[in-house]
């Protein structure tokens, strides 16, 4: 039912206000945080709107932040005869940025977050004022990625993710380098959109689509030279064994050659959980172009606890 969260999240951890945005019958969640340039997040799998939530209670108070829920994640529905792949996904995202009605705006993109925005943006470059990678990928599944999308999202994908909730009970933990992965508010929030094999659908088709997207994802890189002028930066978690590698920002270098990158060796592929606040300057140089008028110590002492 919109306008209900179909489960609860501690209020100190998630203190934001929840939005709906309704399509034929399905309602999809969002954040809509602070004013100013916005700055729309985009979560992958297994995550939902709660990984921004470090990066939202700061930059709020600058920008205004855009964080929406997939179906079939957070607090949005789990449409029936839904596929969950990328590219519904990304046809949601597309919508909810008209219903909007956003003259331009910067993207934040993690995990999968990263092709399913950048598809949209790649329709519109005129209208990305800037976008910030989060160890994510924007191309066909190299080996080590299909050898993930084999043992995840294979054969035994049901049994694994909508069965016994893989991804979210051990896989997501363990791309946290930080306390927060210890905290059980922290991790019931994780688990919190995922309580049935009926909702885990979501969950277990990602994987998969590593494989099944390849034209998709094809068709997005080759389309990335649009994005070229845009002002664009990442920060790259080199503990994470999915996307932590040298190899990695050199192939994103080969797209975006004058990309600035900041490289945080302490954390993992759910980096925003990890180093909220080299986020939260990137897109700041982003969105205003300094970081002056708004310092990280400013930043650092606002929102209270998380």
């Amino acid at each position: 039912m919109p306008g209900v969260r179909p489960f609860e999240v501690d209020e100190v951890l998630y203190p934001f206000a929840s939005h709906w945005f309704e399509m034929d019958g399905v309602a999809m969640h969002y954040l809509d945080e602070g004013e100013g340039v916005p700055v729309v997040m985009l979560h992958g799998n297994p995550t939902w709107s709660f990984l921004y939530r470090k990066v939202v209670r700061k930059l709020s108070v600058a920008c205004r932040c855009i964080v929406p829920d997939y179906p079939g994640f957070g607090f949005s529905d789990h449409p029936k005869g839904y596929g969950y792949t990328p590219q519904e996904h990304a046809a949601w995202v597309k919508a909810l940025l008209a219903h909007l009605n956003l003259e331009s705006y910067v993207l934040v993109l993690q995990d999968w977050g990263g092709p399913i925005g950048l598809s949209v943006g790649v329709e519109r470059p005129e209208k990305v004022a800037g976008f910030l990678l989060l160890n994510t990928w924007c191309w066909p599944a190299t080996l080590a990625m299909k050898t993930f999308s084999w043992a995840m999202g294979g054969p035994h994908r049901e049994w694994l993710q909508q069965k016994h909730n893989f991804l979210v009970r051990k896989v997501l933990p363990a791309g946290i380098s930080g306390p927060s992965k210890y905290d059980p508010d922290v991790m019931d929030a994780y688990t919190g959109p995922f309580p049935t094999w009926e909702s885990r659908q979501g969950v277990a088709e990602f994987p998969r689509q590593l494989r099944k997207a390849k034209p998709w994802l094809k068709a997005i890189e080759r389309r990335l030279a649009r994005l070229k002028g845009v002002p664009k930066e990442m920060v790259w978690a080199m503990k994470d064994p999915a996307y932590g590698y040298e190899s990695v920002i050199r192939r994103w270098r080969s797209y975006f050659p004058d990309i600035f990158v900041t490289r945080e060796p302490e954390a993992s592929h759910f980096l925003p959980e990890d180093c909220a606040d080299t986020i939260v300057a990137a897109a700041l140089r982003l969105t205003t172009g300094t970081e002056e008028g708004l310092t990280l110590k400013d930043l650092s002492t606002f929102g209270g606890p998380f």
